[in-house]
């Protein structure tokens, strides 16, 4: 059996420093499905009451969902993740425009995976996520 091969998408075959981000803004009804497909039901996400009375002061995005965002940049390119280590930063509230940011930091050719070295920041540059993630990119059309 072959490896299928994909027409061309972001980034191509795995180079070293490449980078590629994208941005979106996180709404109330992307938290809203969020939570109901993993019953994150933490209060911090879902308790006005309880939310105003932390550091918080307003409900924040899980951080999986912001997490998850790096999968659009992985899904492009067909990337089967093995390994993913994540550290929250801070805070992602409902209406914040968030960038997910990747960067092949690694290669290895005869093993077939690659590293990236991911972020992901708020629209004033606050950085509010780091990740490193290891895997295996798909086959790309040259």
């Amino acid at each position: 059996m072959t490896t299928p091969t994909l027409p061309n998408r972001i980034p191509k075959a795995p180079i070293l420093d490449e980078k590629v981000a994208f941005t979106r803004t996180l709404t109330e009804a992307d938290t809203a499905l969020f939570i109901g497909v993993t019953w994150d039901v933490n209060p911090l996400h879902t308790d006005d009451n309880y939310v105003s009375e932390t550091r918080f002061k307003r409900h924040i995005v899980p951080g999986l969902l912001t997490a998850s965002m790096l999968t659009h940049l992985g899904g492009l390119w067909a990337f089967l993740a093995t390994e993913i280590r994540f550290e929250f930063i801070g805070p992602v509230y409902i209406g914040d425009t968030i960038t997910a940011e990747s960067k092949i930091v690694e290669v290895d050719k005869k093993r077939g995976w690659v590293r990236l070295r991911c972020r992901c920041t708020n629209s004033q540059g606050d950085e509010v996520l780091r990740a490193e993630i290891k895997g295996y990119p798909g086959q790309h059309e040259q």
